[in-house]
């Protein structure tokens, strides 16, 4: 179980139930999680810093008014997750790393996410609309239905990636980078039909 302690630093949790509780007011400095269950549980005013989450569920998580800085997934399933009710400032200042990750159904609207690191993961409906991508790293990730329009998509990395609709005209794309043939995807938007 998660102490009574506000501030939790360097702390290893491992296999905790926490699905559908609510956490509210705790600061995590450089802690770890590993396979852990956090659906639908609300994080509510809460602080990671340096946090690293492995193989956990946290599926419908609720992240009211809390701040993420420098905190990695990896091999997550993260599906349903409303990130425009965390703290957006937090955002901004050392991204989140998603590795492998399942983020569908997941909204990241009008987020500014400059420099965020999304690689190998299931993106799917996942909404990216208004949001500033700058430099971030997609590489090959799926984003089959995901919602880009007027998105700042500059320098970021689509390598190998899969699935995106990306309107041309609505969107940033300067210095992107794509594999040549699924570059191809982008004329869709121009209604170019190509034989």
């Amino acid at each position: 179980m998660i102490s009574n302690e506000t501030d939790l630093f360097a702390e290893e949790f491992k296999n905790l139930n926490l699905s559908f509780k609510e956490i509210i007011g705790k600061d995590f400095d450089d802690c770890s999680f590993e396979d852990c269950n956090f659906s639908h549980i609300l994080f509510k005013q809460c602080r990671f810093v340096g946090c690293s989450f492995k193989h956990c569920n946290l599926s419908l998580m609720r992240v009211l008014d809390s701040q993420f800085s420098d905190v990695r997934f990896e091999d997550c399933k993260i599906i349903g997750v409303d990130w425009t009710k965390a703290s957006w400032e937090s955002l901004t200042i050392r991204p989140m790393k998603f590795h492998r990750c399942v983020l569908n159904d997941s909204s990241f609207w009008g987020l500014q996410l400059e420099g965020m690191f999304l690689r190998e993961c299931e993106a799917k409906e996942v909404d990216f609309q208004e949001t500033n991508l700058k430099k971030v790293d997609f590489y090959a990730t799926d984003f089959e239905k995901a919602l880009f329009r007027n998105s700042d998509l500059r320098e970021a990395n689509f390598a190998d990636a899969l699935n995106f609709d990306i309107d041309i005209k609505m969107s940033k794309l300067k210095g992107a980078k794509f594999n040549r043939y699924e570059a191809v995807r982008l004329l869709k938007s121009l209604g170019i039909e190509l034989k």
